[in-house]
């Protein structure tokens, strides 16, 4: 298969309408090629295109700031001359005074396929921007490894935020490219937006699903985005930052793994398959054991759990991240009701709303753990209306084959 950015290179027609234009590229470490040549470094060696700056999401251009919100500084690239803008530092919209250095701006980003990564809202503060300052945008597709299935509550009204950036739910299904188009269509902006569609991406096809196994090589794109299995657990396990409990941060499978010094994991996994064992489907659930070096619980022995989605038992249609993490944490408050679970601290931003809240775009979702009456049944009477409507919705801007 091809990605964006490997048939731009390829093909002199389709970088055409870029002669004569300043271009700008908004990157971060995956941003590369098939033989894993830094899209930057590329596009700078392409005599036709005139690179004029660069921008970085959060972790940066070239992926300098390891733990999570921690910002990054304007810089001058060395190897190619031209400023490099931080979109997560002093400011996370891009300025007037960087959009006045390109007139076109391409965007190679790889995402994973969740409402709350925050190159989600990236994309859509640039699209805004380049509305208002006429300017063009392409997005240089790349496949969403978390593939098509849709999972979890929309994002309600007034929970907008740095990890929530549109009415979507939290496994969306899209690529950046697809999306770029949903809010250009969903906020109504009278913006040049262009994708460059990948060829051959098939996200329903085995074992990789959404993402291209034994074709190209997984670089993070972001640090703590470590693997494939990360990216299908992550709509699940990004829950976790918003408790105290460990997300597997400063682990060596940060984002698979959830747990603290005083759960006991084999009782937790009981009580999960008692109350709901279909929300289990498609993966593998392994007790463990780790001690993260640095974050939540730094030096501590922690007990939980590791989700397995690598190996046979994996079924992608079957397997839904969201709800195991919500069951997860349902289980442990019946069995501990008075467990401190909900972290309280400033995130992405904001100071006076629950990280937890933040995450799901609302309180529905602690609500339904805090209840206990609450059902697995009723969760699902919540969201299954929000996941069929988002299937339905999305349809208009899709670009590639089911």
């Amino acid at each position: 298969m091809k990605l964006g950015i490997d048939r731009l290179l390829a093909d002199p027609s389709l970088r055409r309408p870029l002669a004569g234009r300043r271009v700008a590229l908004l990157a971060h470490p995956a941003s590369v090629t098939q033989n894993l040549t830094h899209s930057l470094d590329a596009l700078a060696s392409c005599g036709d295109i005139e690179l004029s700056a660069a921008l970085g999401p959060q972790h940066g251009l070239r992926g300098d700031k390891q733990d999570n919100m921690i910002e990054s500084a304007d810089f001058e690239d060395p190897a190619h001359g031209i400023p490099v803008f931080s979109l997560y530092g002093k400011v996370r919209r891009p300025t007037a005074e960087m959009m006045a250095t390109f007139d076109t701006v391409l965007v190679d980003l790889q995402d994973v396929g969740c409402r709350i990564y925050t190159f989600v809202t990236t994309l859509r503060y640039l699209l805004e921007e380049a509305a208002r300052h006429a300017k063009s945008v392409w997005v240089l597709d790349r496949p969403n490894p978390a593939g098509r299935p849709v999972e979890g509550l929309r994002l309600r009204p007034g929970w907008e935020s740095f990890v929530g950036a549109g009415v979507l739910p939290m496994r969306h299904g899209l690529t950046l490219g697809e999306l770029a188009r949903w809010f250009v269509r969903a906020l109504r902006l009278d913006v040049d937006c262009q994708v460059v569609t990948m060829e051959g991406w098939s996200p329903a096809r085995p074992p990789g699903y959404g993402w291209p196994l034994g074709e190209r090589s997984w670089v993070n794109p972001s640090p703590n985005a470590a693997s494939l299995s990360m990216a299908r657990c992550y709509s699940g396990t990004v829950m976790i930052e918003g408790t105290t409990l460990s997300e597997g941060r400063g682990t060596t499978h940060p984002l698979e793994l959830l747990g603290a010094p005083d759960v006991e994991p084999t009782a937790l996994l009981s009580e999960m398959h008692a109350l709901a064992p279909q929300w289990l489907r498609g993966c593998r659930l392994r007790t463990c054991w780790f001690e993260p070096t640095f974050h939540k619980h730094a030096g501590k022995l922690c007990a939980g759990l590791q989700i397995h989605v690598d190996d046979p038992a994996y079924d992608h249609e079957a397997f839904r991240p969201w709800r195991l993490v919500a069951l997860a944490l349902k289980a442990l408050r019946r069995l501990r009701p008075e467990y401190s679970m909900w972290r309280d601290f400033p995130y992405e931003y904001e100071t006076d709303r629950l990280a937890f809240d933040l995450i799901n775009g609302g309180e529905l979702l602690r609500s339904w753990i805090d209840d206990a009456r609450a059902a697995p049944g009723d969760l699902d009477a919540l969201a299954a209306p929000d996941e069929a409507s988002w299937r339905e919705e999305r349809r208009a801007v899709m670009l590639y084959p089911q």
